[in-house]
């Protein structure tokens, strides 16, 4: 009799815990459901976030660009060759100037930094060991890491003093330096997204043209590169875009002199170097000088956009399908 109520007592603690894990089970089934109708919400939220930031900004420099063009003539501003904006009579408010102290500092950055990004890349992707790609790739996109002002200083400081010695001519604030140091700067997201095109490439093609004869060095430029060419033209430009877009290194050592000639050896002002002058307090709020800051802000905002439509345009229209 004994025994049976307690086999009883037993089946129904059994029983008992079944049902609480079955109820235990249906609540967290009911909170992952409510988790995952959350979620979506979350984060069309910070996608909107986003694009509101975007649309804000882009906003701003349309309204406060047609302010300036209001007391300014958009013909003045694409084809005069003077900015004197701080001319004590009327000033002179034409961008080229600004436009061509930001492509001398961009061309000397891309010259420097194309042939070391894609000779890191081929190097990491063809050449490396496993070992060796794990210990060098971090090292150089530590150059990523490093702040701009720090690049500043080292061009005018560093830089500036080394090539005065080879060219007696260089002025103390010029393009040359801080295009060489841009161009350093950029290096590292050359070599890095070039690399993870290059490593894209199936081994199946390298194995084929080394079963041909080919050479290793054969391999890399004549089917490793072109099978990547994509990846690494999109690279260029994503990293030529982020040179023109520089503030600091051509603040610090570009000087603040606008011109209209190719000499590199002398003072320059890109369009950043501007912004950044004005913003420092040089000119009242509300004034024209004040507003030509968006004018300029507008005119790199469209160099960079179309800079990256283009490299978009290019990983579209080149893209390899493996």
């Amino acid at each position: 009799m004994r025994g049976e109520l307690t086999l009883s007592s037993q089946k129904s603690s059994v029983s008992f815990s079944v049902q609480e894990m079955i109820q235990a089970k249906k609540q967290k089934k009911n909170a992952n459901a409510s988790i995952e109708k959350l979620m979506p919400i979350i984060l069309l939220l910070t996608a909107a976030v986003s694009v509101l930031t975007t649309l804000g900004i882009v906003l701003t420099l349309i309204v406060e660009t047609f302010t300036f063009f209001g007391k300014v003539s958009v013909i003045e501003f694409l084809t005069a060759q003077k900015w004197y904006p701080f001319s004590s009579t009327q000033g002179s408010y034409g961008v080229l100037p600004l436009v061509m102290g930001t492509l001398k500092v961009t061309i000397i950055a891309a010259i420097v930094a194309v042939p070391i990004g894609l000779a890191s890349a081929i190097f990491l992707s063809e050449y490396a060991s496993d070992k060796t790609r794990r210990i060098i790739k971090p090292i150089l996109e530590v150059l990523a890491g490093i702040p701009t002002i720090v690049y500043g200083f080292f061009a005018l400081t560093f830089v500036t003093p080394i090539l005065r010695e080879w060219i007696p001519s260089l002025e103390i604030f010029n393009a040359l330096s801080p295009g060489i140091v841009i161009g350093i700067m950029i290096t590292p997201m050359i070599a890095s997204l070039s690399e993870d095109a290059m490593s894209s490439v199936p081994n199946s093609m390298r194995e084929g043209a080394l079963a041909l004869g080919s050479t290793k060095l054969e391999v890399s430029f004549k089917v490793v590169l072109p099978a990547a060419i994509s990846g690494i033209i999109a690279s260029i430009v994503l990293a030529v875009s982020r040179a023109i877009g520089e503030t600091m290194i051509v603040a610090v050592a570009g000087g603040s002199t606008p011109s209209m000639n190719w000499d590199v050896t002398s003072s320059i002002q890109t369009m950043t170097a501007y912004i950044v002058q004005v913003s420092q307090g040089d000119a009242g709020y509300g004034t024209t000088i004040y507003y030509s800051i968006y004018a300029v802000g507008f005119t790199l905002f469209l160099f960079t956009l179309l800079m990256n439509l283009f490299a978009q345009f290019i990983s579209r229209r080149f893209r390899e399908e493996y």
